[in-house]
């Protein structure tokens, strides 16, 4: 060993010293910090699935390649950093020698020329991520980055970083070469090879830059370890964890996608005949009453912001971005952290918990962060404002895209509960929706007894529960469908097509409530429970003695097909819930309905977020317009764009990007009061198809999208239909859903 091997090797080892013992003490912080919060036994179990998807979602980066040259661009950042992470260890033997390698596989061919080809194709993904972010700079002002609100140095850090330590990777391989210390054939590391060519033979070349390169990882080390938000840095290590711990592992797509997490209190689900708000927990008020998951969840994010870009809150003009609500919540549970890591905290009542010895020794910064509301304007100094809580649809986008399975509906949900539940603080005019819940059984307050008024004039008997008992499926109506002038119509063309089908059916008649959905989207678990626990005894006495696999329900609504299949599971009811899409389209199929008639002008379907998105239910209801169309296609997507005089023609945003049309979150019954309507967004990209024809497949989304087209003076020209609809014209052209009805406008 030299003297310049004696001054690598010494530095080498000083400087990583540091890193580790910084990043000791920054691991030990977040740990800490994560398990403030509250417990979630529930993410233990199924640990074979939690692995196995874990495995999927990270090393097939199933997520992020469904925005395919980001994603694949990641993969092989992601691919070089685990596995060139052997060639920062082995940096430590070149600094001791310039022939050093790794012990054993060091030597290896295929050593060589696996870590040759992902350095370079690392190279290439690290080029193309620093165009990517540059290009989308939040300071230019033609943009709406998705990079907006993110802390751009970081990015710029890490990715320089990344690309330094590649490169000197292969200045210490050329260097090899140079010195004839190198083992590996030209075949095998070209770009090696090429390297030695231009480079002198300096014998301590090698140690020299393999001193850079340990450097240059570990001041890496040393600035994530002081900044322990540093979420672009961390998730690389916390995306494993946070997968692992999502909250349904079997789901396709985003975990905290369908039915909302009960509200819990240590951990247990909550029971409103015994819960006591000054024992219990009712939502959430303070950041660390966040189950640790939703604290991990925090640390996880890194802020690339894919949640952001396709919010329908955030690209009408509202407060509300997912992720900044996510980093927002992220950096102020870091910063109290030294105050509850004291013992601080206020119990249920408000009190505080710690004695003022425990605190003495706490910052004065931390102590402030402490008295910031969760839920509060500027000017109350509020962590959330509530104009951001109040602006989501709950449509799942964010979840859905997500890398990294956080749960953003969930947390905003659970901080609404408290709002509602304790504070009695939400938007007015949502009081009369709850009101009308609670006395009425509907949001709309119509009167109980009128819920079987779309059944006059159908020209055929629709049977109630208790008059037959030999029906197939239960027909659950909802709410709009029974009371919403544009919902009947679904409801009869619905309730047509079944007995056009012979499909032996029933309905609950006055027996049936409001699902609870705007209720327990709102925050209002309470009455979510009452309406669920009322529905749920109702449908058990009306499948009495069947197993589940009989205890059929079709619905029209998403929203009341989500809850009663995904929810009330929850409260002891197990059905099998179907859409009215998917019931229709296994009838087309089986020839008991026949399409006569093509539908022309043009249709564009609109995939409503908890039919879709949700639920994952995309195939279904173009299955039944293609029949419709007459097209010959069944499901298959026809192209998108105007200038089509018939087929279905998708919107630019479709399926699992399909954009919101405002009214999910309760916020059907909320005034939408900053920004662009979200309605007239989708719209407009609706028109902008040329289609004639509308096509949803759930009520409020008819009721939004009807309306945008509207306040757009298109109401001559375009038609929201439901998908039911479009069907009937098409089996029974002349008798459309047992009623006259506006015909469909001229293509």
């Amino acid at each position: 060993m030299g003297s310049v091997q004696i001054v690598t090797t010494i530095l080498a080892a000083a400087i990583t010293a540091v890193a580790v013992w910084l990043a000791v003490r920054a691991v030990m912080k977040m740990t800490a910090v994560i398990r403030l919060g509250q417990p979630a036994p529930e993410r233990f179990g199924d640990k074979s699935a939690r692995t196995s998807k874990m495995l999927v979602e990270t090393l097939g980066h199933t997520r992020m390649l469904k925005w395919s040259v980001v994603g694949a661009a990641h993969w092989f950042v992601m691919v070089g950093f685990i596995v060139l992470s052997l060639l920062v260890l082995e940096a430590y033997f070149e600094v001791v020698s310039s022939g050093g390698g790794l012990p054993i596989i060091g030597h290896w061919t295929i050593f060589g020329l696996v870590t040759e080809w992902i350095g370079i194709l690392g190279l290439v993904g690290i080029g193309v991520l620093m165009v990517i972010r540059l290009r989308n700079r939040p300071n230019r002002p033609e943009n709406r980055s998705r990079f907006t609100g993110s802390t751009m140095w970081q990015g710029y850090f890490v990715e320089w970083i990344v690309l330094l330590v590649l490169i000197f990777g292969f200045i210490i391989r050329g260097f090899k070469v140079a010195t004839d210390h190198f083992e590996y054939p030209l075949w095998a590391t070209p770009l090696s090879h090429a390297v030695g060519a231009v480079l002198p033979d300096w014998s301590a070349g090698v140690s020299i830059a393999a001193l850079i390169k340990i450097a240059i990882s570990m001041t890496w080390l040393i600035v994530i370890s002081l900044n322990v938000t540093m979420g672009v840095a961390w998730h690389r290590f916390l995306a494993f964890p946070n997968i692992f711990f999502k909250r349904d592992p079997e789901k396709p797509a985003g975990s905290g996608l369908g039915p909302l997490r009960p509200m819990t209190s240590e951990g247990k689900p909550l029971d409103f005949e015994e819960a006591d708000p000054e024992k219990d927990q009712f939502g959430v008020a303070q950041v660390e009453q966040f189950s640790w998951k939703g604290l991990l969840d925090f640390s996880t994010c890194t802020e690339c912001g894919r949640c952001q870009s396709q919010c329908p809150a955030w690209n009408t003009g509202k407060p509300l971005s997912p992720k900044l609500l996510v980093l927002s919540l992220r950096d102020h549970a870091y910063a109290k952290a030294p105050y509850l890591l004291a013992g601080g905290g206020k119990d249920l009542t408000g009190e505080e918990k710690a004695t003022q010895e425990q605190l003495a020794g706490v910052d004065v910064l931390a102590m402030a962060e402490a008295d910031r509301p969760l839920i509060g304007t500027a000017e109350e100094g509020g962590v959330i404002d509530p104009d951001v809580l109040w602006s989501c649809t709950t449509c799942g986008a964010c979840v859905e895209q997500c890398p990294v399975d956080i749960e953003h509906v969930d947390h905003i949900v659970d901080m609404r509960r408290y709002q509602v539940l304790i504070e009695s603080s939400f938007p007015s005019e949502a009081g009369v929706m709850l009101r009308n819940l609670e006395n009425k059984g509907n949001p709309w307050g119509a009167p109980q007894n009128t819920r079987e008024d779309w059944t006059k004039g159908l020209g055929f008997e629709v049977p109630r529960v208790g008059e037959i008992d030999d029906f197939e499926y239960l027909f659950w109506v909802g709410c709009a469908g029974a009371f919403e002038d544009r919902a009947k119509k679904t409801t009869r063309a619905v309730a047509t097509l079944l007995n056009e089908a012979g499909v032996k059916f029933a309905i609950l008649g006055e027996g049936e409530t409001c699902s609870g959905d705007p209720a327990r989207r709102i925050g209002n678990e309470f009455v979510f429970q009452m309406l669920a626990q009322q529905n749920v005894e109702t449908l058990n006495e009306a499948f009495d003695g069947r197993e589940k696999s009989k205890r059929k329900i079709v619905a029209t609504c998403p929203h009341c097909f989500n809850t009663l299949g995904n929810e009330y599971g929850q409260l002891g009811g197990e059905f099998e819930v179907v859409h009215h899409t998917q019931l229709l389209a296994h009838l087309v199929s089986a020839g008991k309905l026949t399409p006569v008639q093509p539908v022309d002008g043009g249709v564009t379907y609109h995939d409503p977020c908890y039919l879709g998105r949700h639920n994952r239910i995309f195939a279904a209801p173009r299955e039944v317009l293609g029949s419709a169309i007459g097209d010959g296609r069944g499901g298959a997507a026809s192209d998108s764009g105007a200038g089509r005089d018939s087929g279905l023609i998708e919107m630019p945003r479709n399926s699992e990007r399909s954009f919101c049309c405002g009214a999910g979150g309760a916020r059907m019954w909320m005034e939408e009061k900053i920004g662009k309507r979200i309605n007239v967004d989708r719209v407009e990209e609706a028109m902008a198809t040329g289609a004639k024809t509308i096509a949803v497949g759930c009520p409020f989304c008819s009721t939004m999208l009807s309306d945008g087209v509207n306040g757009k003076g298109a109401g001559e020209q375009v038609e929201v239909v439901d998908v039911a609809s479009v069907l009937l014209r098409s089996v029974k052209p002349a008798a459309p859903a047992g009623e006259p009805e506006t015909a469909p406008a001229a293509g």
